[in-house]
């Protein structure tokens, strides 16, 4: 795969909006964020009446007007965090664009295809128009800058084909020659392979076993389901549910179109036991193991001669974890893949008419975001707690915390109310561990803490308390609360990893059947997730010294130990949910400069060195999202201003002595400010196990103003302080 980033976008054709923009509104209820479309002529007020214009890209301009060139550094700060805050939803978030991956809505479409959910027509609209966007070189790739792979196009031609595009339109004409020329969809990766075995465009022979009967086997024993990663997890249990239960829609003259265009050969003469093990090259990311071929071997004999008794008391088990995964997140679920899986298991055991169908149906809307280039799946049900909690610490170091109170205040009270207060019943039977105290990367009812959130989260709530900003700060019991599930969170190893602790092995990756994606299979210490803890922890010693000391402490050296144990030889940490070794870098340092580490430590120096190395001529930093891919250091054709914030942030941290790198740094990012204090969206900047890229749209604006506030700091009088 190469990088095509920015330049994609050149000689592409840009869809028009499908739908009437100005009747979008975005509606906020405690994070939860749904789009709905308003009837013509409906006179109510919109809830967010600026960030619904800006997030479907119509002009602000009224509530948001250009502003005189800045004079000062202040002067852009001002700027910019006035604007962004008339983005600040009424309760407190910023709403933002979490999609990227390009593999969500087929998943979408097919399950409510099949199970008659159908989309609001808006919607289903502006799904075509996104996609039509998205498109390049006649495909759709795994994320929205990736060149095209059959797991893109072939899952994306038949959500067009789903939504009613016909197949003599130039768009799905485009695609099929795409396919043909790549030797069609037989050889799709094996979720590709899963969506269109329910579709009934693929057989389920064409697919390797994947063992319900797994969950029966003891806890204690090393591939036990439990100890698999939570996300990976709650995504094959429901697999291999509807694995289990062989279920395929009916076939129907749209079911055999698709048969005929996805494939180079006639769909009846497919040879499909040997289609199991073929993966087109444009797709392979993670070969098969012999060990995993081997694994394969056993599961597709014992596929043969099963037993029918152990495979329903299988499938009856993992139905009532897939159950209580949707009671527990209050049916929205850890993310859109197990969402509408889980959605698709109710719907086969209990049927159409039932409650949790309905439930499900419901919480569809809390993933679908309405962006500028049309409607798309969101990764999650969203990012406002961890966008939250970085304006927060971003808004303290601007100096202007007091202009902002208000801002400030809503903002706690977002955090306090996504702080998860209890655990779930009888979680441990389940495969879930505690969460009181924790806060979600999104909303409270999700339902699912992370490491790194409950980090970020404490520390935006002791700013917002010690800092008096906020008339209704979280009690000591609630900080505490957040304390104890930092300390319980903790891996022996002294890091962090994302929702709860690591439970397998690295040996698990020799069962990684994805083929598309990157140490899937266990819960791994993370950079990011070790250094959000360890700053939070840090904090939360220094403001109350006497709290479990000993404890807290220990925790500090095991976590500061761990993060210097990881840094690469050349100076940087690699960022695993970031792109990537700049993000990587700025938690490393911030983490271990928190936890007392000198700023002329020899690591510290190292990882400022590696910075200053990878500086482009224009001042800035950028990197591709082949960094991630490749796992090495990718430069971007142009400097990224949020890559540049990030390596900013990092050299102020440390203190670095080249003030000049620094102000070149911070020159890039002020000639990027837009006129209105905005920020343009540039490449994407986020990353999920290592080949799939997803957006943070909130960033282009967090991180600069936090560089831009911290150099303001560190250098009042620099002369890059003036008229820029």
């Amino acid at each position: 795969m190469a990088f095509r980033g920015i330049d994609r976008d050149v000689d592409r054709e840009v869809f028009p909006p499908a739908t009437d923009l100005t009747r979008w509104t975005l509606e906020v209820d405690e994070g939860r964020q749904t789009w709905r479309y308003m009837d013509e002529g409906e006179e109510q007020e919109k809830e967010n009446p600026v960030a619904s214009q800006y997030h479907v890209g119509l002009d602000v301009s009224a509530d948001c007007p250009d502003l005189p060139p800045p004079e000062s550094l202040n002067d852009a700060l001002r700027n910019g965090i006035g604007f962004f805050s008339k983005l600040q939803t009424a309760d407190g978030h910023w709403a933002g664009d979490y999609g990227g991956p390009m593999f969500l809505l087929p998943g979408l479409a097919i399950v409510t295809h099949v199970t008659g959910a159908t989309l609001p027509d808006p919607v289903q609209r502006e799904i075509v128009r996104y996609l039509s966007n998205r498109q390049t070189d006649g495909g759709w790739g795994i994320h929205i800058e990736s060149e095209p792979t059959i797991f893109g196009t072939g899952l994306n031609y038949v959500v067009m084909r789903l939504l009613g595009v016909p197949r003599t339109d130039p768009r799905l004409i485009r695609a099929r020659d795409w396919l043909k020329a790549h030797g069609g969809c037989i050889g799709i990766p094996s979720w590709g392979k899963f969506w269109l075995a329910i579709l009934n465009v693929y057989s389920w022979d064409g697919l390797h076993s994947y063992f319900p009967e797994m969950v029966l086997l003891p806890q204690w024993f090393p591939l036990h389901t439990h100890r698999l990663w939570s996300y990976c997890r709650t995504v094959y249990m429901p697999m291999g549910f509807v694995y289990g239960e062989r279920f395929q829609a009916p076939e129907t003259d749209l079911i055999r179109e698709l048969r005929q265009d996805l494939f180079c050969e006639p769909w009846d003469k497919i040879d499909w036991v040997a289609a199991r093990g073929t993966v087109a090259p444009e797709d392979l990311y993670t070969p098969h193991t012999r060990t995993l071929k081997v694994f394969f071997s056993i599961v597709n004999t014992y596929e043969r001669f099963r037993s029918s008794s152990l495979r329903q008391r299988a499938l009856d088990w993992v139905y009532e974890v897939l159950r209580k995964e949707d009671e527990f997140t209050n049916y929205i679920c850890i993310g859109p893949v197990n969402k509408v899986l889980n959605m698709l298991a109710v719907w086969i055991r209990e049927g159409p008419e039932s409650k949790p169908f309905a439930m499900h149906k419901e919480r569809l809307r809390d993933y679908i975001w309405v962006g500028r280039d049309g409607a798309k799946m969101n990764g999650t049900n969203g990012s406002q707690l961890w966008d939250c909690s970085f304006l927060v610490q971003a808004l303290i170091e601007s100096g202007m915390h007091g202009e902002f109170r208000d801002v400030f205040d809503k903002a706690n009270r977002y955090v306090d109310v996504t702080q998860i207060r209890q655990n779930h019943p009888n979680h441990k039977r389940y495969y879930r561990d505690e969460t009181k105290g924790g806060w979600p990367f999104s909303t409270r009812a999700m339902g699912w803490i992370v490491a790194d959130c409950t980090g970020e989260g404490l520390k935006a709530a002791l700013i917002c308390k010690s800092h008096g900003y906020t008339d209704t700060p979280l009690s000591d019991e609630r900080l505490f609360d957040a304390v104890n599930i930092l300390l319980l969170m903790q891996n022996a190893t002294g890091g962090y990893a994302t929702c709860e602790k690591t439970r397998g092995w690295h040996f698990f990756e020799w069962f990684n059947s994805s083929e598309v994606f990157g140490e899937i299979m266990i819960d791994y210490d993370y950079v990011e997730c070790s250094s959000s803890a360890l700053q939070a922890l840090c904090l939360f010693r220094s403001l109350y010294p006497d709290h479990r000391a000993e404890e807290v402490t220990t925790a500090i050296e095991k976590c500061k130990r761990f993060i210097q144990s990881i840094q690469l030889p050349d100076g940087s940490w690699e960022g695993l949910w970031g792109i990537c070794f700049t993000y990587g870098t700025w938690f490393g340092v911030e983490g271990l400069i928190d936890a007392g580490v000198a700023e002329t430590d020899p690591k510290i120096k190292k990882a400022c060195q590696f910075l200053l190395d990878h500086q482009q001529a224009d001042g800035g930093w950028g990197e591709t999202f082949m960094s991630c891919v490749n796992r090495r250091y990718e430069h971007h054709p142009r400097s990224q201003v949020v890559n540049t914030a990030w390596a900013v942030l990092t050299l102020l941290k440390a203190r670095c002595p080249d003030q000049e790198a620094v102000r070149r740094g911070v020159k890039l990012i002020l000639s990027r400010q837009e006129a209105n204090g905005d920020w343009k969206q540039e490449s994407i900047c986020g990353v999920f196990n290592k080949n799939c890229m997803i957006s943070y749209s909130n960033f282009k604006n967090i991180f600069p103003l936090w560089a831009l506030g911290r150099f303001a700091e560190a250098y009042p009088d620099d002369p890059v302080l003036e008229a820029h």
